[in-house]
């Protein structure tokens, strides 16, 4: 076979003099460190508000070349490098909520799991080669044990410490792209899996330069249109409800300085030039009623006055406290019958709902720790409201974030999901927005109408098809009332549950267990 590496003009860094010798595609320490850096705001790029989905991928591309030739040593190394790019940019928002060392240490530990992440891959791009020696293997297989890794990183981070942190994942940055759509068929880490396999081949193809660059071009478009050419998921009606979403543009954030009972009278206000209007409910956003109804007499009476007007049930958050526990809570209020129906957050943000292992840390940090002067509980309810026959899933803001608590919405037959928020301490900075991706995702993944209701933005109804119906301005106090389709039907992602999340994070660490073996069998020789 004629040698084409010199007419491919591969770059001199990237051609091997052998596959043995994988140092020949490695970068200079210092190079890597810097290009692992650029990567991750790079990949920042790729998501709400800046919204360059098509960026996402070479954010990660990017890393995955500053790591060609990396031991796990130094792989840790630049791993870090981009965890710390990625994640002080990403969640900088935090800063307005709670200052510098939050973020920080936020940013940080997601920087740690990104570090080992990228280490343990270091050793795959490294020794992959010995184990599958072929083009073939290299091409086929290098790239699912990459992508697999990758997948496991974000599933483990998202659920462990205290809950987790399911944010900055990468198919959270493909909420408008033309992928986005594969959410339904794969669920959100298998479209994260995706977007870092197309990644991952990009990189192994520019690591054979014996294949002509014709070919390796056709590889790489094959690979995208592969994709591309997967149909989306038919949205199938049942039936359609009409709903109310109300915004109130309320100065409800933890630490806003506010007379009790504001924020009420600035969601009743916002919902008394509906009076009138024929819907099936009305939905304010978390802590909508700052004043708990089920305790107070006189917020039961708007309550009940909002309801009996629109004639229609009101579902609202407040915070209750049955006997000596907090829950951020939502009510199903009826005129008469008061809360009929009521679900407790099951997630709350540790840090900032709760302190976790409060003894432990408040020596780090005390007048910080000191600021979360109450702990929220974690709520036992299912999360499901019967709305005179419209079964509504309920997640109250980072709910939505959590894949298992919408997995029991679609199995407990949720027609709609209705996400309440509360986003007033975040102002005008990214999180409202990436948060709104989210609950896009999650419309198309569950094929169910979302309504995001927000005390102050982003606030809109995303249709099962990924569209959005209405939408609300920022700060600016408004209502939806829609006409919005209702569904019983179960999208793959749906139906496989967690199991396709298992799968790929099963192949990405076994393809690590087998180049560690191979690693080890040959600094033995």
């Amino acid at each position: 076979m004629p040698s084409v590496a010199a007419s491919s003009r591969t770059p001199r860094w990237l051609e091997p003099a052998m596959w043995g010798s994988e140092r020949a595609f490695s970068l200079p320490l210092w190079a890597s460190v810097l290009v692992a850096a650029g990567a991750g705001a790079i990949l920042d790029a790729g998501f709400p508000d800046r919204d360059w989905w098509f960026l996402a991928p070479v954010g990660v591309a990017l890393m995955l070349l500053a790591l060609l030739g990396r031991s796990l040593g130094t792989g840790l190394l630049v791993g870090l490098v981009a965890g710390l790019s990625f994640w002080l940019i990403h969640i900088f928002w935090i800063t307005l909520y709670l200052g510098l060392v939050p973020w920080f240490a936020l940013g940080g530990l997601q920087s740690l799991f990104f570090a080992a992440g990228l280490g343990l891959t270091a050793v795959v791009l490294r020794h992959g080669h010995l184990v599958w020696p072929g083009v073939g293997g290299r091409l086929g297989v290098m790239p699912v044990i990459v992508a697999g890794l990758w997948t496991a990183r974000e599933a483990i981070s998202a659920v462990w410490p205290y809950g987790g942190f399911a944010w900055g994942r990468i198919a959270l940055s493909q909420s408008e792209s033309p992928f986005g759509p594969l959410v339904a068929w794969v669920g959100l880490s298998g479209l994260s899996f995706l977007m870092v396999w197309l990644s991952a081949i990009a990189v192994q193809l520019c690591r054979e330069p014996e294949l002509a660059r014709t070919l390796r071009a056709g590889v790489a478009v094959g690979a995208v249109a592969l994709l591309l050419a997967i149909p989306a998921w038919p949205t199938v009606q049942t039936g359609t409800t009409r709903l109310a979403a109300v915004q109130g543009n309320a100065d409800a954030g933890l630490f806003a300085e506010y007379a009790p009972g504001q924020i009420l009278e600035d969601h009743t206000s916002a919902t008394l030039p509906l009076l009138g209007e024929t819907v099936d409910f009305v939905v304010w956003p978390e802590n909508a009623s700052d004043v708990d109804p089920t305790q107070s007499a006189a917020a039961a009476q708007i309550l009940d006055y909002i309801s009996t007007e629109m004639d229609a049930p009101l579902i609202t958050g407040t915070i209750t406290r049955p006997e000596d526990t907090y829950y951020n809570s939502s009510l199903l209020w009826k005129a008469g019958r008061g809360a009929v129906d009521v679900y407790d957050k099951i997630h709350p943000v540790p840090f900032a709902e709760y302190m976790p292992d409060r003894a432990f840390w408040r020596p780090f940090a005390p007048d910080l720790i000191d600021l979360i002067g109450r702990d929220y509980g974690i709520g036992t309810r299912d999360n499901i409201f019967d709305i005179d026959g419209v079964l509504a899933g309920i997640a109250i803001c980072f709910d939505i974030a959590d894949d298992q608590l919408v997995h029991e919405m679609i199995d407990g037959n949720a027609q709609i999901i209705l996400a309440q928020t509360n986003n007033a301490d975040f102002g005008r900075t990214d999180e409202s927005v990436q948060q709104l991706a989210i609950a896009r995702l999650r419309a198309l993944e569950t094929s169910r109408t979302v309504v995001n209701i927000s005390t102050v933005g982003s606030s809109a109804i995303i249709t099962p098809d990924g569209q959005t119906l209405d939408s609300l301005p920022t700060f600016t106090a408004g209502a939806m009332v829609q006409t919005v389709p209702l569904s019983d039907a179960v999208t793959p992602a749906m139906l496989a549950g967690r199991g396709l999340e298992w799968l790929v994070s099963g192949l990405g660490l076994a393809g690590l267990a087998l180049c560690s073996g191979a690693a080890r069998r040959r600094h033995r020789r």
